[in-house]
């Protein structure tokens, strides 16, 4: 079991190294770019945005889904390179099919997206559906084939080029909104092209049997549904902030998704390390041991970060953000909390995955779906966009429920229902209360509510969340490290 946990961290180590780069840059920049672009500037972007991940993957037909789930189950490498070459094949014909419809009908589908006619900055947003979604399939070569380096060094240089990209169209060229989007899509283009040159070995066509395009779309297309209900539940508060009440009041609700990064960074490093682990597993019984383990130590570590930025959101805005955004905080815990109830999915997509029955995927998004609908038109109205994001949380407790119902009679995974328990109480309680009863602005207000960010360890201790093994553990460990610092050479004066 400790295996496979060392090496699900060391894969997030590689798969966040860029996520940790790009939110600390962006960090940097986001003062800046608030300036440059407006709260309705930022709503565009955001929607622009999220349109390319919906549309991404209705246009990829589940087939990523299909050679992850593929690629582990024939050891040839010869039928693996074929699988892989079927795949980007498939994926390059599609992409380029539907950028190449959406741009000829860009300036249509911007009034009807943008509520105005832009049909540069749409086609701006084809580039992106064209090269993230071929991009996310080269990243998942790299995942499979655990070739962690490359995948650091093309994920970092993508974050790179975006900056600076989108620093000079956006703060020099003044191009705004256009700016950020055309910055961040370039570099993706300019990165998946590379890629394609550094696997073009892998990706020569050359005869070999693979698994047929019959068997990969029969597994990959009853996953699109569920996916794209799931992905719409979490980005339909956004359209309808956007439509129904104003572009800035969107662009507010974006900056809060923003600054939840720091939650969905490891969340986007969870999603990669865990399927090709996940599925690595052979053992029914071991696997259902460690997918509830790795489910709680997942929840420990985003919702440590989702209670810290319920304490200390307002803090983090004023520093980070024009004073046109400060009304963002309303939102941010609850979006962050949202990111952390999608890596729930994530799980549960490999539990479907390895119990073969991703059909039972869609009828769980759909409620989700349905719940977010309804809960944004009860709560949006009195509570702004803090109730966007209560609506977008509540939709996911009722998608990931139905879920576990459907699901738990295929494969029983062993989930630790006590420690979660502990954690959902003592995290979500210490959040609650401190918000409720300390400062909301000031050094003492910020220290108090840091304090209590801290006081969550030793509650959780106090509880009897940390089994004696993981104490144990946790003590060889400190002895260990230890150790190999007081045995190191001194530096030489």
């Amino acid at each position: 079991m400790s295996a496979y946990l060392k090496r699900l961290v060391s894969s997030l180590a590689a798969y966040q190294l860029a996520d940790v780069v790009s939110k600390l840059i962006a960090v940097i920049l986001l003062p800046v770019y608030t300036r440059y672009i407006d709260p309705a500037g930022y709503g565009v972007v955001e929607l622009l945005a999220n349109g390319v991940i919906l549309i991404s993957i209705v246009v990829r037909f589940g087939m990523i889904e299909a050679f992850l789930r593929y690629y582990f189950t024939d050891e040839d490498p010869e039928r693996r390179d074929a699988l892989a070459r079927r795949a980007v094949g498939f994926l390059l014909v599609a992409t380029t099919i539907a950028a190449i419809g959406l741009a000829a009908a860009a300036g249509p589908l911007s009034r009807v997206v943008l509520s105005h006619d832009d049909p540069t900055t749409f086609r701006v947003a084809v580039l992106g559906l064209w090269s993230f979604t071929n991009l996310e399939l080269a990243y998942g070569l790299l995942r499979v084939d655990e070739r962690l380096r490359l995948y650091a060094i093309a994920s970092l240089s993508n974050v790179l080029l975006t900056i600076a990209g989108s620093v000079v169209l956006v703060v020099i060229e003044g191009d705004g909104a256009r700016g950020l989007l055309l910055g961040n899509y370039g570099a993706t283009t300019i990165v998946l092209l590379a890629l394609w040159l550094a696997m073009r070995r892998r990706l020569a066509p050359r005869p070999a049997v693979a698994q047929s395009m019959t068997v990969l779309l029969r597994f990959g297309l009853p996953t699109v549904p569920a996916e794209a209900s799931v992905y719409a539940l979490s980005i339909v508060d956004r359209y309808y902030i956007f439509h129904d009440r104003s572009q800035s009041l969107a662009g507010l609700y974006s900056i809060a998704v923003k600054l939840a990064g720091a939650v969905a960074f490891i969340v986007r490093g969870f999603q990669y390390a865990w399927p090709p682990l996940a599925y690595s597993v052979t053992d029914d019984a071991q696997a259902a041991r460690l997918y509830g383990l790795v489910t709680t130590y997942y929840l420990l570590v985003s919702g440590w970060v989702v209670a810290a930025l319920a304490l200390i959101g307002r803090w983090v805005l004023r520093l980070l953000a024009a004073p046109a955004f400060f009304g963002a905080y309303k939102a941010l815990p609850w979006v962050a909390l949202g990111w952390a109830l999608y890596g729930l999915w994530v799980v549960f997509l490999t539990i479907a995955g390895r119990a073969r029955v991703t059909t039972r995927n869609f009828p769980a998004a759909i409620v989700g779906l349905a719940a977010n609908v309804i809960l944004l038109l009860v709560l949006v109205p009195p509570l702004g966009i803090a109730g966007a994001g209560i609506a977008l949380c509540g939709a996911y407790v009722f998608m990931l429920g139905f879920m576990y119902l459907l699901t738990r009679r295929e494969f029983a995974v062993r989930f630790e229902w006590r420690r979660l328990v502990q954690l959902a109480v003592v995290m979500g309680g210490l959040a609650a209360a401190g918000d409720l009863l300390l400062p909301t602005h000031g050094a003492v207000g910020l220290l108090a509510r840091l304090v209590v960010t801290a006081a969550i360890g030793p509650a959780l201790l106090a509880v009897g969340f940390v089994g004696p093994a993981e104490l144990r553990s946790a003590r060889e460990l400190a002895v260990a490290l230890r150790r190999r610092a007081l045995s190191s050479p001194a530096p030489e004066s």
